[in-house]
């Protein structure tokens, strides 16, 4: 079994990177969904977050913020996710405590060359 190398994990999911890739991608997992994205398509995710907060929900609604009806758009195009107020919270922390730890490490890489 590969070994990671995790950058971040809260209540919903994990970001990591497999430690013997060459690859810039971080994977990020939460629910049943992984993705493989860059630090820039990670910024794009958290802005359609943004997005999806503006959405209204049913006044009626007898789930409150644990009812699944707002969409998520992802960095592709092509796919969408049905979630919860809740979830949505923690999924932006999940990307946003990625986006931190990686650069926080990378500004750590720069101070060490010196």
């Amino acid at each position: 079994m590969e070994e990671i190398i995790r950058i971040y994990e809260n209540q919903i999911g994990i970001s990591f990177r497999w430690l013997n890739s060459t690859s810039n991608l971080i994977q990020i997992i939460f629910r049943d969904v992984g993705f493989h994205l860059t630090m820039n398509e990670i910024e794009v995710f958290l802005e359609k977050i943004l997005d999806t907060k503006q959405q209204k929900r049913c006044p009626e609604c007898q789930l409150g913020e644990n009812c699944r009806s707002l969409l998520l758009q992802t960095p592709s195009n092509k796919v969408s996710m049905a979630v919860s107020s809740i979830e949505l919270g923690q999924i932006e922390d999940l990307l946003k405590g990625s986006l931190f730890q990686l650069r926080l490490n990378s500004y750590l890489n720069e101070i060490c060359k010196n």
